[in-house]
């Protein structure tokens, strides 16, 4: 009976937590389609380059997300010792990394152009899009440090802020895109572009914001946070930067083998490419779940850990793991019985709705091995346990799940009929060989915890 209510108990704060992060997701997910259906009633052409800018810039924009990840179990660890000025510390770090780099990433966005050629964009789109990205560019330091800022706060437990700053961000995104795009109040209709410093300014909106939010919280390490004092030393930066940067490259490593897969399936056709993205659209909507609760779970785990109490350990694991299975159970049923009428929530297009319903019954197997690695990599990040991690997902999406998704998709292996199953397929075994690597790792984590040893050789001693 005890037993029992410590779990239930470990669920509730779990939930408690995963609720905001799912909300704020959801408000992070609502701006890129408030920004493809304003665009679309501008012109076609204006809504294809903001659809080819955004593909070009979530990549660049998931790095730095990854990248800024470090400072949520560093604030967790900190706030499990009761640490304030590690707290403050770690933030201003995060804060500082998240504006240089959110400069330093400017100049990539500039530099698409080549790039779109390559790839066989339309003429002319490509204009258009050049310039939405460089619009958005301008919101990439204020990004870096409103998620410096937005995981400090999931990092000491309070993601409502960042829930907060969201929907705040959306209200501005909503405002200034009919602004800019439609040229209201005298301003210049800038059509697709207008989409671009939309997204900027929400982006600053959301870090001042967020700002004034912690300001006033009187959280355990938010005094003197914005002070102009420097006092970041080279061996902890180097050390958030060792946390911090597999992260980024893992959040790239999976955005990108998706970007390397449409491109493959491009060649079967159109309605094949409108049924994948119906699939993936969808998927990708879901996956806040899992990724909501994998936050929730990095931020308990550090927490724990910082705490001392290591025992506890196996049982914030068990639960977050159990609520993550059951989780993905659920949405496999859900798309499993309405897989047709999701497909017809996209498309007029039978051949569409038929592919697209195919390729959903494949995208919810999918459900059960993406909740799991990714839940197994958010304990393993509230551990500071992020390079091996890097190593098993890059053996998992490079060195199977593609091969073998190209093999089955266009090789025509097994028999199989080239077609985008085969490609979800491929994404299945990835999926399935990282949980099971992950899964792998965190008890090998756990176990040298056990022990008294250290998960990892980054962060404070």
């Amino acid at each position: 009976m005890k037993t029992t209510k410590l779990l239930l108990h470990e669920a509730s704060v779990l939930l408690k937590l995963t609720g905001p992060l799912v909300l704020a997701q959801l408000s992070q997910t609502s701006m890129g389609f408030v920004d493809t259906v304003m665009a679309g009633r501008f012109s076609a052409v204006d809504l294809a380059a903001v659809a080819v800018g955004s593909s070009l810039f979530f990549p660049v924009y998931l790095f730095m997300v990854g990248l800024m990840n470090a400072v949520t179990p560093l604030v967790a660890q900190a706030y499990g010792r009761g640490d304030r000025t590690a707290i403050r510390h770690e933030i201003r770090l995060g804060m500082g990394i998240g504006l240089g780099s959110g400069i330093l990433l400017m100049p990539v966005l500039w530099l698409m152009t080549p790039l779109m050629a390559w790839m066989g964009v339309s003429p002319e789109v490509i204009p258009i899009t050049g310039r939405y990205l460089f619009a958005i560019s301008w919101g990439l330091p204020a990004a870096g440090v409103f998620l410096a800022l937005r995981n400090g706060g999931d990092g000491l437990a309070r993601p409502r802020l960042s829930m907060f700053a969201g929907f705040f961000g959306l209200l501005v995104n909503i405002v200034a895109n009919y602004l800019l795009i439609y040229g209201k109040l005298g301003l210049p209709a800038l059509g697709g572009v207008g989409c671009g410093w939309a997204t900027a300014l929400s982006l600053l909106a959301m870090l001042l914001f967020m700002a004034i939010l912690l300001a006033k919280s009187r959280l355990a390490g938010t005094d003197h946070l914005f002070a102009l004092s420097l006092d970041q030393s080279g061996w902890a930066i180097g050390s958030f930067l060792r946390l911090g940067l597999p992260m980024g490259i893992a959040l790239f490593i999976e955005c990108s083998i998706f970007a390397v897969i449409a491109l493959f399936i491009a060649k079967l056709g159109a309605s094949v490419v409108a049924a994948h993205q119906v699939a993936l659209n969808f998927t990708s909507l879901l996956y806040m779940l899992p990724y909501s609760l994998a936050t929730a779970l990095t931020v308990r785990i550090g927490f724990t850990i910082g705490r001392g109490r290591v025992r506890r350990l196996r049982r914030t694991i068990r639960t977050g793991l159990g609520l993550a299975l059951g989780g993905s159970v659920l949405t496999c049923l859900l798309i499993l019985t309405f897989s047709p009428a999701i497909a017809a929530l996209y498309s007029l297009d039978l051949s569409v709705r038929h592919q697209a319903a195919a390729l959903l019954c494949l995208a919810a197997i999918f459900q059960l091995p993406d909740a799991l690695q990714a839940n197994f990599g958010g304990i393993l990040r509230g551990c500071k346990d992020t390079r091996v991690p890097l190593l098993l997902m890059l053996l998992a999406y490079w060195g199977i799940g593609l091969p073998m998704g190209y093999g089955l998709g266009l090789g025509g292996w097994w028999g199989l009929t080239p077609g985008p199953q085969g490609f979800w397929i491929g994404l299945i075994l990835a999926l399935t060989v990282a949980a099971s690597l992950l899964g792998g790792r965190v008890l090998i984590i756990l176990r040298r915890l056990e022990g008294g040893g250290q998960p990892v050789t980054v962060g404070r001693p």
